[in-house]
């Protein structure tokens, strides 16, 4: 990274002004610029990443997260394609292909960064200069389209199972499907009210979670991640609704650790689980297959840079947990709802369209 620029972003004036993190990662002429979210909202700085090796130490970093690394990959994959322009068709193709796994590697859990580099290396042929970059660009367009249409069919399939006037218990940031699922609630002319989980080590739940319900004028309650089960069990939510880093085929729900803690406690207490994730992954049949990111300890010894331990104990910090398919009720996709012995549906339900 080449360093960070002030950007201005105006406060909303009404509850319906499109959140500002849903416009996070911005391609310039010469950069991707990502909103740093480890600071948002006190600060609102941009990261300016000038080369893919630059996008790939801002995801690592956990510049952005959640939705942000996709879009993120998009725009570094074609900032790899400039730099690959002037060699011949065999040799660009190869740095492009080097900077996906290199993309595709700096956050191995969620499947979405590798999402983002195949739908930039779909058009690009055995091309080079000017017509390789129009592919990279092109393929990047139709990925971030694509994304937004098939968040906005999840949210509209989550909006029709939550109750008018719902209240919901989140756990980390589910990124345009939260926003894209209160949208189509008040789509359906009703309300649902939050309450989320601060989500340590890096506050999501606190700073971005909540801030972005905030700023779409949803009632909105923090509560600590010590607290969910005593909330779940006063019978003050009426669902447990969290995004899906990855579910298997078999029904395991892949998300931020803590996930798994909430589900067990909703499913003894009766409040159904709704996990979203776009699509399930054919390419993990079972939990097995999927790699479990595991962060430096030390991240959970501090709080936005201060430190909240002695140095005296050292930390562990798998950065994902695993929900097994008896504790979710409902994976909800871009295809509707499922049962999670049923996601072999999901495949099934295209082939018939």
């Amino acid at each position: 990274m080449t360093g960070q620029a002030a950007h201005p972003v105006a406060e909303p004036t009404a509850p319906w002004t499109v959140p500002t993190l849903a416009d996070s990662v911005r391609l310039t002429d010469d950069a991707v610029l990502i909103l740093d979210r480890r600071r948002f909202p006190f600060e609102r700085n941009w990261v300016r990443c000038a080369s893919v090796e630059e996008v790939a130490a801002a995801i690592a970093d956990m510049v952005t997260q959640s939705s942000g690394p996709y879009f993120a990959a998009l725009h570094g994959m074609v900032l790899a394609a400039r730099a690959a322009a002037t060699r011949p068709p065999a040799e660009a193709r190869a740095e492009l292909e080097r900077a996906g796994a290199l993309l595709v590697a700096s956050r191995s859990t969620n499947n979405h960064l590798r999402k983002a580099v195949d739908a930039v290396l779909a058009p690009c042929g055995p091309v080079s200069g000017a017509e390789l970059v129009a592919a990279a660009e092109l393929g990047a367009r139709r990925g971030a389209e694509v994304y937004h249409a098939r968040s906005r069919a999840l949210g509209e399939h989550s909006a029709r199972l939550l109750p008018p006037g719902a209240r919901v218990l989140t756990h980390c940031w589910a990124d345009s499907y939260l926003i894209e699922t209160v949208n189509a609630v008040r789509a359906l002319g009703n309300e649902v009210s939050f309450v989320c989980t601060e989500t340590r080590p890096y506050l999501q739940g606190a700073r971005l979670t909540a801030e972005t319900l905030a700023e779409m004028g949803v009632d909105t309650t923090l509560i600590t991640d010590g607290m969910g089960a005593a909330v779940l069990a006063a019978g003050e939510v009426d669902a447990l609704l969290t995004a899906a880093d990855r579910v298997t085929m078999d029904g395991h729900v892949v998300n931020k650790v803590g996930t798994l803690g909430l589900a067990v406690a909703a499913h003894a207490f009766g409040v159904p689980f709704l996990a979203q994730v776009q699509a399930p992954d054919p390419a993990a049949p079972t939990a097995a297959d999927v790699p479990i990111e595991h962060r430096c300890g030390d991240e959970v010894l501090h709080t936005l840079g201060v430190r909240t331990a002695s140095t005296r104990v050292r930390g562990h910090y798998p950065a994902f947990d695993v929900t097994p398919p008896r504790f979710v009720h409902t994976v909800v996709t871009d295809r509707g709802p499922f049962a999670p012995d049923a996601l072999d549906g999901y495949h099934r339900k295209a082939v018939s369209d």
